[in-house]
C-alpha cells in the first residue's frame, strides 16, 4: 500500500510540473553582423569566406535557427538572390565558398573582372516564428575571369571538324560545365557554340589557352589519331588528348582479343568478332591451362596519350551478367588505370558461339556506352 501511495505521489508531482511548464518562444534577432569589407574572388579556392553575427537569441537559452539572405546593393531582401542556412542550421555563422559568392555576384549583375556590392542580413526563427534582423552588411566583391553564359549544351564548329564545318557536332556533358567529344581533326580552325539554331553563344580558346566568349577561332593541326577534347567552363580551359584509332575488346582472364574496334567517325568505334566463352571443357575456345571456370568477363583497352587505359564498368561495381531490359547505363564506359580483375562485365549467355558487331558510342544520350548487334550463330 505504501508503494502504491509513493508511486501516486510521484505521478502527481510529475503532472504538477508539466502543468507549470510553458514553452517560451521569445527570442530576438542578431544585433551585429560581421563579414569582410571586400573580397577578391578566386573560384578555385577551397578556403571559405566566413560571415558571422552576434547578439539576440532565445529568452530561455534554447536553440534559434538562422538563415542568411543575400541581395543586390539596392535590393530589399523581398526577393533575395540566395538564401542559405547557417552552419549546422543554428550556429551564428555561415561558411560560404568563393564559387557560391561568385554566383551571387553574377546574379547581382557584376560582370567578370568587375567590382560591385552585394549585401546580406540574417533571419532568426524559433517555434515557427521568423524574424528578420534590421542590420545589413555590405561586401564589395571583385570577380575574376569567367564566363557568365555557361551553356547546357555545346557543339563543335569549324573547318577542322569531321564534317568540314557543315554544322555543329555535339559534345557530351560529363558534369556541370564540362563537355567532352571524341573526334578526328584536320588542319584548320575550331570554335564552340551553345546551340545549332536560334539564339546561341559562341566560345573559343585564345592565344593564352583561355576559354573566352565571343566569335574567335582556334587553329589546330591535323592528326591521324582520334582527339578527345574536354572543354571546362569551370576552369576556363580546354584539354586535348590523343586516343588510338582502335580499341580492343578483350577477355579478362587472358587479354585475348574478342574484337578490335576501329574509329569510324561521329564519335564511334566499331568492330566485329567471333565470341566463344573460354571454356576448359572446349579446347577450341583456347582456355589457359590454369582456367577452371568458364570465362565470360570482358572489358576494353584504349590507347590514351600512348598508354593503355581500361574502359570498363563503373568503379566498385562487380562483374554482372545482363538478364534483359537493362538501361543503357548498364553498358556505360568509364576510364580507369588497367587492373586485370576490375571493371569487367559478364556477357549475356546467348552471346556464346556467336558473331557480333561491337560498337562504342562516345555520345549516346549523355553516356559513353557499348552495344552488341548483328548477332548471328557460329559453329
Amino acid at each position: 500500500m505504501k508503494k502504491i501511495l509513493l508511486i501516486c505521489s510521484v505521478f502527481l508531482a510529475m503532472v504538477s510540473c508539466q502543468e507549470d511548464y510553458e514553452l517560451n518562444a521569445d527570442f530576438t534577432v542578431p544585433t551585429e553582423l560581421n563579414s569582410p569589407a571586400s573580397i577578391q574572388l578566386d573560384v578555385s579556392s577551397s578556403v571559405p569566406v566566413v560571415l558571422s553575427w552576434s547578439g539576440g537569441g532565445a529568452a530561455d537559452g534554447g536553440i534559434v535557427l538562422y538563415e542568411v539572405l543575400f541581395d543586390k546593393a539596392d535590393g530589399d531582401f523581398s526577393k533575395p538572390l540566395a538564401t542559405m542556412k547557417s552552419d549546422l542550421g543554428a550556429n551564428p555563422s555561415l561558411s560560404i565558398t568563393h564559387a557560391a559568392i561568385n554566383t551571387i555576384a553574377r546574379n547581382a549583375g557584376i560582370y567578370p573582372l568587375g567590382t560591385g556590392d552585394i549585401k546580406w542580413t540574417v533571419t532568426a526563427s524559433k517555434g515557427g516564428v521568423v524574424k528578420k534582423s534590421d542590420k545589413v552588411a555590405n561586401i564589395t566583391v571583385t570577380r575574376g575571369e569567367g564566363i557568365d553564359n555557361i551553356p547546357a549544351e555545346l557543339y563543335l564548329y569549324g573547318s577542322a571538324t569531321e564534317n568540314g564545318g557543315q554544322g555543329g557536332i555535339p559534345f557530351r556533358c560529363v558534369e556541370e560545365g564540362v563537355f567532352q567529344i571524341y573526334t578526328k581533326l584536320s588542319a584548320g580552325n575550331i570554335s564552340f557554340k551553345s546551340a545549332t539554331t536560334g539564339e546561341t553563344f559562341s566560345y573559343y580558346i585564345d592565344d593564352s589557352s583561355k576559354l573566352r566568349e565571343g566569335d574567335g577561332e582556334t587553329a589546330v593541326t591535323a592528326s591521324e589519331e582520334v582527339t578527345r577534347l574536354t572543354v571546362n567552363f569551370n576552369t576556363m580551359a580546354m584539354t586535348t588528348e590523343k586516343i588510338g584509332s582502335s580499341v580492343r575488346c578483350i577477355w579478362g582472364a587472358t587479354f585475348a582479343d574478342i574484337a578490335v574496334l576501329q574509329y569510324v567517325g561521329n564519335g564511334k568505334f566499331v568492330g566485329e568478332g567471333d565470341i566463344r566463352f573460354l571454356d576448359p571443357s572446349k579446347p577450341e575456345t583456347n582456355p589457359p591451362s590454369w582456367l577452371t571456370y568458364i570465362e565470360e568477363r570482358y572489358y576494353f583497352i584504349a590507347q590514351v596519350n600512348g598508354g593503355d587505359m581500361c574502359w570498363g564498368r563503373g568503379d566498385d561495381v562487380s562483374a554482372e551478367r545482363p538478364v534483359g531490359g537493362e538501361p543503357a547505363s548498364f553498358y556505360a564506359l568509364y576510364e580507369f588505370q588497367w587492373s586485370q580483375w576490375e571493371h569487367l562485365w559478364k556477357m549475356k549467355g546467348s552471346l556464346d558461339y556467336t558473331h557480333a558487331t561491337i560498337t562504342i558510342d562516345t555520345n549516346a544520350d549523355g553516356l559513353m556506352i557499348h552495344t552488341f548487334t548483328n548477332v548471328t550463330p557460329i559453329n
